[in-house]
């Protein structure tokens, strides 16, 4: 019998792969299906407002006249001379209902619309009507009570809706992390005064209260100012919880060998808080954002909707969602309940998101 002898490991370390902490947080949160759904929906709802201009069909306050709350346009592949390589949609007739005093639209399958690529400067679109035709639509999400198209104004809506969350959460980033640090490192006076501001806050009720601070808001104010003025007002709740989940952290960690250390080699306290403490935190901070900021586009929405928040003419998923109040709206005309969709779909992609970073920076998971 012929024995071989084995050849030793060049090296012990080369049998085993050393992750960094950011690479096991990225581990698990891969493993988490949801958060990673989430996140994919996030990148593309935030793509699709960042280039609204050129993937939306229309602009956000073009109307087609003659299609006043007209319903969503099928895509079709198979028209009566058989199948299109070209998706295209029907041609709307519209018919007045002079007992009901409704709109009657049917699709015109003898007028095919193809829907082509970089129409007018935009992603997609179709060819606009030869003299003497009507109007050509291409409404996928339906049109508003003016002929405006619905998936359109939601693509720009994004814009306002998604950036004042996470401009909110900046600024309430700032108020929390400043003032809950302060409160945990420092304790005593401080701390009982930050603590007792923060619990007088949260007892009043958050909507009365932005209700209230958005009313009071001067009503000439151009667009910008306002949404500046609703993005703070948004920030002065946001940052109370922020603030105690910085404090509890500050406290576990002021007492740790690498602050006595740092106090040691002379170190101020605003050195100490800024540059050991606070980086310490950053991965349940990040958490924390991440599950706060559908607090914020719930908010804008609300008051919006109430007609408390962004004001007509601007674009926003909270005044798109205005025309719902009306039950007879809403019942002839459903889709004006997309913005409210999109809506559910954002703070749900957040909370899967954060779900799956609150796994991923749990020490004790797989």
């Amino acid at each position: 019998m012929i024995f071989r002898r084995r050849k030793p490991a060049a090296d012990a370390r080369e049998t085993f792969k050393v992750l960094t902490y950011r690479q096991l947080m990225w581990r698990r949160f891969k493993r988490h299906k949801l958060a990673m759904a989430g996140a994919i929906m996030l990148v593309v709802l935030y793509t699709l407002a960042l280039l609204a201009d050129f993937v939306a069909p229309y602009g956000p306050t073009q109307r087609v006249p003659g299609y006043i709350s007209a319903p969503p346009q099928r895509i079709h592949m198979w028209g009566p001379d058989g199948f299109h390589l070209r998706p295209f949609v029907y041609a709307l007739d519209l018919k007045v209902d002079t007992g009901g005093f409704q709109r009657i639209y049917s699709e015109n399958t003898s007028r095919m619309l193809p829907i082509r690529g970089l129409v007018g400067g935009h992603l997609f679109g179709i060819d606009p009507a030869a003299p003497g035709e009507p109007a050509a639509t291409l409404f996928l999400c339906g049109s508003d009570r003016l002929g405006r198209d619905m998936l359109s104004r939601v693509v720009h809506g994004a814009r306002v809706t998604l950036s004042i969350g996470l401009v909110g959460m900046s600024l309430s980033f700032v108020l929390g992390c400043v003032l809950g640090s302060v409160s945990g490192y420092y304790g005593g006076v401080v701390d009982t005064i930050i603590q007792r501001v923060i619990e007088f806050i949260v007892s009043i009720p958050t909507l009365p209260l932005w209700m209230a601070l958005s009313a009071a808001l001067p009503a000439g104010w151009p667009m910008y100012q306002r949404y500046f003025g609703i993005t703070l007002i948004l920030s002065l709740v946001g940052w109370c919880g922020l603030a105690r989940v910085v404090r509890g952290q500050i406290l576990q960690l002021r007492d740790q060998d690498f602050v006595t250390a740092a106090r040691c080699a002379s170190a101020s306290d605003r050195w100490i808080i800024f540059r050991h403490l606070l980086p310490s935190t950053m991965s349940y901070l990040i958490v924390s954002i991440t599950l706060a900021i559908p607090g914020m586009i719930l908010g804008e929405t609300a008051l919006s909707f109430l007609g408390l928040g962004i004001q007509a003419p601007a674009v926003s998923w909270g005044t798109l969602l205005q025309d719902a109040q009306n039950i007879r709206t809403l019942a002839n005309q459903p889709w004006v309940l997309i913005p409210g969709a999109f809506v559910v779909l954002t703070v749900i992609s957040f909370n899967f998101v954060g779900d799956g970073l609150r796994d991923a920076v749990d020490p004790h998971g797989k």
